[in-house]
Protein backbone atom coordinates (compact mmCIF):
# COMPACT_ATOMS: atom_id res chain seq x y z
CA UNK A 1 0.00 0.00 0.00
CA UNK A 2 0.84 3.77 -1.05
CA UNK A 3 0.92 6.92 0.08
CA UNK A 4 -2.60 8.50 -1.01
CA UNK A 5 -4.18 12.22 -0.78
CA UNK A 6 -7.86 12.58 -1.53
CA UNK A 7 -9.58 16.15 -1.86
CA UNK A 8 -11.83 16.01 0.45
CA UNK A 9 -12.71 19.35 0.31
CA UNK A 10 -15.89 19.88 -1.78
CA UNK A 11 -17.67 17.41 0.47
CA UNK A 12 -16.31 18.01 3.93
CA UNK A 13 -16.38 21.04 5.97
CA UNK A 14 -13.41 20.53 8.32
CA UNK A 15 -10.68 19.34 6.09
CA UNK A 16 -9.79 19.49 2.06
CA UNK A 17 -7.13 16.94 1.90
CA UNK A 18 -6.57 13.33 3.54
CA UNK A 19 -3.21 12.24 3.95
CA UNK A 20 -3.30 8.50 4.15
CA UNK A 21 -0.81 5.72 4.31
CA UNK A 22 0.42 3.01 6.32
CA UNK A 23 3.35 1.10 7.90
CA UNK A 24 3.83 -2.66 8.63
CA UNK A 25 3.97 -2.52 12.84
CA UNK A 26 3.20 0.36 15.36
CA UNK A 27 6.61 1.00 15.79
CA UNK A 28 6.72 2.31 11.85
CA UNK A 29 3.31 4.07 12.34
CA UNK A 30 4.73 5.95 15.37
CA UNK A 31 7.81 6.70 13.21
CA UNK A 32 5.64 8.17 10.81
CA UNK A 33 3.33 10.09 12.83
CA UNK A 34 6.49 11.65 14.32
CA UNK A 35 8.03 12.42 11.48
CA UNK A 36 5.16 14.12 9.69
CA UNK A 37 4.72 16.67 12.89
CA UNK A 38 8.93 17.35 12.62
CA UNK A 39 8.85 17.82 8.68
CA UNK A 40 5.49 20.02 8.17
CA UNK A 41 6.87 22.48 11.08
CA UNK A 42 10.09 22.50 9.66
CA UNK A 43 8.16 23.61 6.02
CA UNK A 44 6.73 26.27 8.36
CA UNK A 45 3.06 24.64 8.31
CA UNK A 46 0.61 24.71 11.23
CA UNK A 47 1.09 22.53 14.35
CA UNK A 48 -1.48 19.52 14.75
CA UNK A 49 -5.28 21.17 16.12
CA UNK A 50 -5.47 17.72 17.58
CA UNK A 51 -3.78 13.94 17.48
CA UNK A 52 -5.74 10.84 18.15
CA UNK A 53 -4.46 6.87 18.27
CA UNK A 54 -1.27 7.50 20.18
CA UNK A 55 -2.28 4.94 22.63
CA UNK A 56 -1.91 1.98 20.46
CA UNK A 57 -0.79 3.02 16.82
CA UNK A 58 -3.01 1.56 14.93
CA UNK A 59 -4.33 4.33 13.60
CA UNK A 60 -3.04 7.35 14.14
CA UNK A 61 -5.14 10.69 12.99
CA UNK A 62 -3.45 13.81 12.94
CA UNK A 63 -5.80 17.21 12.49
CA UNK A 64 -3.21 20.34 10.44
CA UNK A 65 -6.74 21.92 10.08
CA UNK A 66 -6.69 22.19 6.28
CA UNK A 67 -5.40 18.33 5.82
CA UNK A 68 -5.89 15.40 8.13
CA UNK A 69 -2.82 13.01 8.05
CA UNK A 70 -4.49 9.26 8.95
CA UNK A 71 -1.29 6.42 9.64
CA UNK A 72 -2.36 3.17 9.71
CA UNK A 73 -0.78 -0.09 10.34
CA UNK A 74 -1.33 -2.33 7.56
CA UNK A 75 -4.20 -4.51 9.12
CA UNK A 76 -6.37 -1.39 9.53
CA UNK A 77 -5.57 0.13 6.09
CA UNK A 78 -6.99 -2.78 5.13
CA UNK A 79 -9.92 -2.71 7.23
CA UNK A 80 -11.34 0.52 7.17
CA UNK A 81 -10.64 1.01 3.51
CA UNK A 82 -10.77 4.82 3.79
CA UNK A 83 -9.37 4.51 -0.40
CA UNK A 84 -12.97 2.97 -0.70
CA UNK A 85 -15.03 4.52 1.11
CA UNK A 86 -13.88 7.93 -0.73
CA UNK A 87 -13.36 6.40 -4.23
CA UNK A 88 -15.38 9.17 -5.71
CA UNK A 89 -13.33 12.01 -4.65
CA UNK A 90 -10.06 12.98 -6.89
CA UNK A 91 -6.76 11.49 -5.82
CA UNK A 92 -3.48 14.55 -5.63
CA UNK A 93 -0.72 13.81 -7.05
CA UNK A 94 1.72 14.48 -4.28
CA UNK A 95 4.79 13.38 -6.12
CA UNK A 96 5.04 16.17 -9.18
Amino acid sequence: MNTVLLDVGEVMAITDVFVITAASNPRQVRAIANNIEVVVAQEGGPKPLRTEGLDTYEWVLIDFGDFVCHVFDDDHRAYYELERLWGDRPRIDWRA
